[in-house]
């Protein structure tokens, strides 16, 4: 690999941007493709093919051809408000697909160890909790309280940090109370309409398990619309 190239991985990397390594294994000519970057002309051909590759989160050969696409993209974080039993499900789904996971509810009783084991928790309320969470767009938020003490701020956080992906449970009813609140705290129509309330796909399940599933499904989709 070229001085020059590895220094610019070592760049990307440290800035938290998202990259593709693109090589012809021909010649072992490469370059570093960033969506700020423009295509050298050796490649342009096969931009449509490498954009893929990086959508879809992958590494591979494009077809028919000798050029190799090794994708580097930050890992999806997905902050979890409230310990409840709903939580417990959708850790278990968001672990299998190695998402970074964290949780946030000011009350132990519900968010802790044993009930999470191996889960980042912080148990504080949101406004000092998101200081111990580095976020970008890659990060999803998930709130499950009930409470709007505990979502209402969280739900803020994430719409003011364009957080790709936002979800609130509850009743139609209880979305609707909700985003007159956001609308009272200064949050257009348009920014309130990006938070999926009620949560999750319909599936017609009201068991927990039901409605984590229907919840990472939502979840997965609009990571890969990314």
């Amino acid at each position: 690999m070229k001085k020059e190239l590895l220094k610019e991985i070592i760049e990307y990397k440290k800035n938290k941007k998202e990259f593709a390594i693109i090589t012809d294994l021909d010649n072992s000519q490469g370059f570093l493709y960033n969506r700020e970057n423009l295509f050298p002309k050796d490649f342009i051909k096969y931009k449509d093919q490498i954009l893929d590759f990086l959508k879809n989160k992958k590494n591979g050969i494009i077809k028919n051809t000798n050029i190799f696409v090794e994708t580097y993209v930050l890992p999806i974080k997905v902050v979890i408000i409230g310990g409840v039993h709903i939580a417990q499900y959708l850790v278990d789904y968001a672990k299998s697909l190695n998402f970074e996971i964290f949780i946030i509810d000011p009350r132990g009783y519900f968010a802790n160890e044993k009930r999470f084991p191996e889960i980042k928790i912080i148990n504080k309320w949101p406004d000092e909790a998101f200081k111990e969470i580095e976020t970008n767009s890659n990060t999803a938020l998930i709130a499950l309280t009930h409470d709007p003490k505990i979502d209402d701020p969280a739900l803020q956080h994430a719409l003011k940090n364009k957080f790709y992906y936002i979800g609130a449970l509850g009743s139609k009813k209880t979305h609707a109370n909700r985003c007159e609140r956001l609308k009272k705290a200064g949050f257009s129509e348009k920014e309130i309409n990006l938070i999926y309330g009620p949560i999750g796909i319909k599936l017609g399940g009201r068991a927990a398990p039901e409605i984590a599933l229907s919840i990472i499904a939502q979840l997965v989709a609009e990571t890969y619309k990314k």
